[in-house]
C-alpha cells in the first residue's frame, strides 16, 4: 500500500508539473493546438533517452562501464547507425540528443532551425527501413516557425527554450530502468486535460480512460491472450493501448492496428505508441478514411476490436456505387444512410472480426431504434445472431457531449440465440462537469456482462423472437424495465391525515369566527351616541 501511495504522490506531482508548464507556455494559444508542442517535446526527450540507453547498455555489457553515448562525437557514432535503425527504428547522433540541445538552447539564436533540423534527421534516419512508415511525418505538427509560439524569431526561440526546460524538469523516470509508464501516464493526463478544456474539438479525438477500460474489459472477458487489437477510428490510440494495460504487453501477440482520418491525431497516435513503449514492429497505424479506403485488409481478422467512432458523420453511402458490393457492407443488402455513417463502422468492424473475437463499440443511441436502412442493418445483425449485448451508459461521460451513449458488443461465435441488455445508466460518479466510471462501476458492468443473467431493473437476456416482435428495436429501455424511483404513497394513511387536517381547520375557523363575533359585539356596546350630543 505504501508503494501505491508513493506512486500516487509521484503521479500527482508529475501532473501538476505538466499542467504548470503547459499553462505557462500556451499563453493565448488554444490548449488543444498547443498540446502538439508539449507532447512532441516529450516524445523527443523519450526517444533521445531510449537510444542513449540502448547504446549505453550495449557498451556497458561489453565491459566499457565508463561509456556515455551523450558525450560521444557524431562521427564516431555513425558506425552504429545501421544497427540502431534496425533494432529500435531510428537514429539520433549525440549532438542532436534532447539533453545536448537543451544545454545550448538558451544561447542558441537559431534554436528553431536547430530543432527543425533535428526532427528532420530523426524522420530521415528511418527511410528505407521497416520503421519508415512509423516515423514519416511524425513531427509535422511541431511547427517551430509558427506565430503561435511568438511574433518574432527571438520570441519563438524563447518559448521553445522554455518548452525544452519544462519537459526536462518533468519527472518522467529513467528509461534505463525501463520506467516508461510515466511517459505514457503524462501523455494520457495531458490529453485528458486538453480534451476537457477544448470541448468537442478535443473530445472527438479522445476516449476517456474509464470508457476505454470498460470496452477493453468487455472485449477480453475470459481471455488472457489475443492475436491483435484493432480500432477503425483510433484517434490518439487510447483504446488500443488499454488492451496492453488490461492484458499485458506480451499478451497481444501480433500487435496493435488502427486507422485515423485526421493527420494531427494520427501523428499523436504514433507518438503515443512510442511513449507507451510499443516498438515500431508491434504497431501499424494508418492515415486514411476507414470506410472508403481501409488500410488493413492484409491484417484482418482481429480477435479484439474496440472503437468509439465519430457519431452521425456524413459519408458517401449509396452515392458511391462501389460500396454496395464492398464485402464489408454487402451482406446487409443496404448501406448506412449518407447522413449517418454509424452503422457503416459497425458493419466494417463485424467484417474484420475473427470467428473467436469480440468487438465492443460505442454507439450513438439513435442507431438502435431508427427506421429505414438502419433498421434493415439491425435486422441483418440480429437475424445472424451477431449482437451479443447492448449496454446503456450514463450520460455526460464524454468531453464535448452530454448524450447518454451505448455500447454494442458483437461476436461471431455466440453459444446462444439471445441478446443481453444492460441498463448501466446509474453506474457513475459525478466529477466536476462530467460523469465518470469508477473501478467499481466498471467491475459491476463487466460482471453482469460475463454472467449473462437477468437482474431486475438492470439486465435481461432477451430471445431472438422477442426482438423480432419489437421490430428489431435494440434500445435497452425496450427490454429492461426502469426502476420506479417515485416516492410510494400510502393512500389510506394520506386520506386519514387529510381528514384530520380538515377537521382541525374547521375547528380553527369556528374559534376564529367566535373571536371575531366577540370583538364586534364589544365594539357596538361602547360606541358613543354622536346624535344625542349634537342635539344639545
Amino acid at each position: 500500500m505504501a508503494v501505491d501511495n508513493k506512486k500516487g504522490q509521484e503521479r500527482d506531482e508529475l501532473h501538476r508539473a505538466i499542467w504548470a508548464i503547459a499553462d505557462e507556455l500556451r499563453g493565448a494559444v488554444d490548449g488543444w493546438d498547443f498540446k502538439n508542442y508539449v507532447l512532441g517535446t516529450m516524445f523527443y526527450r523519450y526517444i533521445s533517452e531510449h537510444i542513449t540507453a540502448a547504446v549505453n547498455d550495449n557498451e556497458h555489457g561489453a565491459g566499457n562501464e565508463e561509456f556515455d553515448y551523450t558525450t560521444m562525437k557524431d562521427k564516431d557514432a555513425k558506425s552504429a547507425k545501421e544497427g540502431l535503425v534496425e533494432s529500435i527504428g531510428f537514429f539520433i547522433p549525440p549532438s542532436e540528443l534532447f539533453c545536448n540541445v537543451l544545454k545550448k538552447c538558451d544561447n542558441d539564436e537559431n534554436l528553431n532551425e536547430t530543432l527543425e533540423k533535428v526532427f528532420r534527421h530523426i524522420e530521415e534516419s528511418s527511410k528505407g527501413s521497416a520503421s519508415e512508415g512509423d516515423f514519416a511525418g511524425l513531427f509535422d505538427d511541431f511547427d517551430v516557425n509558427s506565430n503561435k509560439l511568438g511574433s518574432t524569431v527571438a520570441k519563438r526561440n524563447k518559448t521553445l527554450a522554455k518548452l525544452l526546460h519544462g519537459v526536462a524538469d518533468m519527472k518522467l523516470g529513467d528509461v534505463q530502468d525501463h520506467d516508461i509508464d510515466a511517459f505514457g501516464d503524462a501523455y494520457e493526463y495531458l490529453m485528458t486535460m486538453y480534451a476537457s478544456n477544448a470541448g468537442k474539438s478535443g473530445g472527438e479525438f479522445f476516449t476517456p480512460s474509464d470508457v476505454s477500460e470498460l470496452l477493453t474489459r468487455l472485449g477480453t472477458v475470459g481471455k488472457k491472450k489475443i492475436n491483435k487489437v484493432y480500432d477503425p477510428a483510433c484517434g490518439s490510440g487510447s483504446l488500443l493501448l488499454k488492451a496492453e494495460k488490461v492484458l499485458g504487453k506480451d499478451a497481444i501477440r501480433q500487435g496493435f492496428f488502427g486507422q485515423e482520418i485526421n493527420i494531427t491525431t494520427y501523428n499523436l497516435c504514433r507518438i503515443n505508441m512510442f511513449l507507451h513503449g510499443i516498438g515500431f514492429e508491434k504497431f501499424d497505424i494508418a492515415c486514411e478514411n476507414t470506410l472508403i479506403s481501409p488500410q488493413h485488409w492484409d491484417d484482418e481478422p482481429f480477435e479484439l476490436i474496440v472503437s468509439n467512432p465519430p457519431y452521425s458523420i456524413k459519408w458517401e453511402g449509396d452515392d458511391n456505387p462501389l460500396l454496395i458490393n464492398d464485402p464489408r457492407f454487402s451482406p446487409a443488402g443496404v448501406l448506412a444512410p449518407k447522413s449517418k455513417a454509424d452503422l457503416a463502422f459497425i458493419m466494417h468492424a463485424l467484417s474484420w472480426l475473427a470467428p473467436n473475437g469480440t468487438a465492443a463499440i460505442v454507439c450513438f443511441p439513435g442507431i438502435l431504434y431508427r427506421g429505414g436502412a438502419e433498421k434493415k442493418i439491425r435486422k441483418y445483425l440480429v437475424d445472424n445472431n451477431y449482437v451479443d449485448c447492448i449496454i446503456q451508459l450514463p450520460s455526460n461521460l464524454f468531453f464535448g457531449t452530454s448524450i447518454a451513449t451505448c455500447i454494442m458488443v458483437m461476436k461471431k461465435g455466440k453459444t446462444d440465440n439471445k441478446t443481453l441488455f444492460i441498463d448501466a445508466s446509474e453506474e457513475f460518479v459525478k466529477v466536476t462537469n462530467n460523469n465518470r466510471l469508477t473501478d467499481e462501476n466498471i467491475d459491476n458492468i463487466v460482471e453482469i456482462f460475463a454472467n449473462r443473467k437477468n437482474k431486475k431493473h438492470v439486465s435481461r437476456l432477451v430471445p431472438y423472437k422477442e426482438i423480432e416482435e419489437n421490430d428489431y428495436n435494440l434500445s435497452v429501455s425496450t427490454y429492461v424495465e426502469a426502476k420506479d424511483t417515485r416516492e410510494k404513497v400510502d393512500i389510506v394513511k394520506l386520506n386519514a391525515e387529510i381528514k384530520e387536517i380538515v377537521a382541525k381547520e374547521n375547528q380553527l375557523r369556528k374559534e376564529i369566527d367566535k373571536i371575531i363575533a366577540d370583538i364586534e359585539g364589544s365594539g357596538t356596546a361602547e360606541k358613543p351616541n354622536h346624535q344625542g350630543n349634537s342635539g344639545k
